[in-house]
């Protein structure tokens, strides 16, 4: 059953598939440059301008309501389920994590928890103190707030989330 005819077709039929499968690599690689040093260098296609939502001086943009408009509804216990997304990095048992501990944050000075090593952006806003106001931004988008803060958070876009948890911040202590 088994031939020496037959062991010959088998490998010739495995050897003909890696022949496919190189051809068929050889060229993508030449028609869309994958691999390495194959095609041109990779650029950005194109580019979204996004206006700066007040990043500097802690207003909000005419889109966006400002803080005192949204306070007076802020629900802590709302805010307390959108802290949810906040506590993969920051803790509020008083001990840091990847991010600093958040008790005390709103009138706390800024990058002034101790044994945390912020980046080189927030320190550079440190002493001032985070009102409620300058949070409210800052969640909003802490990359554009803070350049080459280490945050990975994208932000809150809604604002009623933002206040929400402005108002719970607020009740830790």
């Amino acid at each position: 059953m088994f031939d020496t005819m037959t062991l010959v077709k088998a490998g010739g039929g495995v050897c003909g598939a890696l022949l496919i499968f190189l051809f068929g690599n050889w060229a993508a690689e030449s028609i869309y440059g994958f691999g390495e040093g194959g095609g041109e260098e990779a650029t950005q296609a194109y580019s979204i301008v996004v206006a700066d939502a007040g990043a500097t001086t802690g207003t909000t943009s005419d889109a966006d309501p400002a803080y005192a408009d949204v306070s007076a509804a802020a629900d802590a216990a709302a805010g307390e389920k959108t802290f949810g997304k906040c506590k993969a990095c920051h803790k509020i048992d008083g001990s840091n994590g990847t991010g600093p501990h958040l008790n005390g944050v709103v009138g706390r000075p800024r990058g002034s928890v101790d044994g945390f090593a912020y980046s080189a952006g927030m320190l550079s806003k440190k002493g001032d103190p985070w009102t409620p106001d300058l949070i409210y931004v800052f969640l909003k988008s802490p990359k554009a707030y803070v350049p080459g803060t280490k945050m990975s958070f994208a932000g809150l876009a809604k604002p009623e989330d933002r206040a929400n948890v402005i108002a719970y911040l607020e009740t830790l202590k």
